[in-house]
């Protein structure tokens, strides 16, 4: 048995009903691009983005897309907007920098208010930042625009910004940031990846923030010496996708590996996501492994890694009813696989199967939208589009 099959059997999750032993802790590893999802089809929505980031749906239907330029779009009735947003703050767009995520406030329809991460600074020293502003979409301009965050510590290079926004239920949100890059990048006078590990800056985590940009006063960390009380989560490698469950009532992220090791997450407060000091990646162009274990006590396990290389962006749990089947499903994009990812999950949230929809282009964002359908943002360097997935 070859794939995702043969990691279930070694997993302990249930095939067709037969009860397989062993741990079902475990994450399960995914060893070869999975079958086919079948019964949907591809339809265009809009193109002509210039590198588009993130996708976010306007109550109307219409939609706002970032592109790393720099330039926020309107997209209404399959258009785009000639005219880009006005009073979008100024990014580092270079590398993987620039205009980066976009989300809206839970309470839009009143405030207007809309949530932009993005880089800021120069190739020498730069750092992730979140502002808000007001949008006013009759004037195409962004108002009352401020700062909320910015990562505490400025960094050389151009990888790894993390930078996924995702509003929960309770009023806070989550943010994240990568891990600064790979070797020969360094902090401090030491790999800068290592950061992750060390709760005294910002680097490699997933913060939890008000919609003012504040440390919660609930903060797994607050009140720790020595510990940054924005932290939620550490030892993150590069989050580029996270979605909320509202059937567990849980935090998912997708996380990309250094060569293979992609991975997706259960996101629990607190906890440490292990890297770089345990891992199933290994070094670009070596092939030795990064770290000595692939698990180690104390720090969390993957649900499901991805040794067949995805390069995972954009993450959607479905709850719609265009596709029933696919009720409590996720789905994770990805950048070098130019597929999405249907994992399936019992209702614990345990990884028992993985199909791929085939799209052949570079997938950044994946997002659910009003009318039940799934939508993905493409980051082709031409003809960037946002497609539709329908029934056949």
């Amino acid at each position: 048995m070859r794939g995702i099959g043969a990691a279930l059997l070694g997993a302990g999750i249930m095939l067709s009903g037969i009860p397989v032993a062993g741990a079902l802790a475990e994450p399960v590893i995914s060893q070869a691009p999975p079958p086919d999802v079948a019964g949907v089809r591809l339809v265009t929505v809009a193109q002509g983005f210039e590198r588009p980031w993130g996708l976010a749906f306007l109550p109307d239907g219409s939609m706002l897309v970032t592109e790393r330029p720099g330039r926020l779009r309107v997209v209404r009735d399959g258009q785009i907007d000639p005219r880009p947003v006005a009073g979008v703050p100024p990014v580092h767009a270079m590398g993987q920098g620039g205009l980066l995520d976009v989300a809206l406030h839970p309470d839009f329809a009143r405030n207007r208010t809309i949530f932009l991460s993005y880089a800021h600074g120069n190739a020498e020293a730069n750092r992730t930042r979140l502002a808000r502003g007001v949008l006013d979409l009759q004037a195409m301009t962004l108002r009352d625009v401020r700062v909320i965050f910015e990562v505490d510590r400025e960094k050389a290079a151009n990888a790894h910004f993390g930078s996924r926004i995702l509003l929960l239920p309770d009023g806070t949100l989550l943010l994240t940031i990568g891990d600064g890059g790979n070797p020969p990048n360094s902090l401090d006078g030491r790999p800068i990846r290592e950061m992750a590990q060390d709760r005294a800056n910002h680097i490699g985590k997933i913060l939890r923030l008000t919609e003012d940009g504040t440390v919660p006063a609930d903060n797994p960390f607050v009140g720790q010496p020595g510990v940054r009380p924005e932290i939620y989560t550490w030892g993150n490698r590069n989050n580029q996708g996270i979605a909320w469950d509202p059937i567990r009532r849980a935090v998912w992220a997708n996380e990309h590996g250094s060569q293979a090791g992609d991975e997706l997450n259960r996101i629990e407060r607190g906890r440490n996501y292990g890297w770089p000091a345990v891992t199933h990646s290994v070094e670009y162009r070596t092939g030795n492994q990064i770290a000595p274990a692939r698990s180690a006590p104390g720090m969390a396990d993957p649900v499901l890694v991805w040794m067949t290389t995805t390069a995972p962006s954009g993450l959607a749990v479905y709850t719609g009813d265009r596709f029933p089947a696919w009720r409590g499903d996720l789905f994770s994009g990805g950048l070098r696989s130019q597929d999405v990812r249907r994992i399936r999950l019992d209702a614990a949230g345990r990884v028992v199967g993985e199909e791929a929809i085939r799209i052949g282009r570079r997938i950044r964002d994946v997002r659910q939208g009003p009318d039940g359908f799934l939508y993905l943002l493409t980051d082709d360097p031409q003809g960037a589009r946002i497609l539709r997935i329908e029934p056949q």
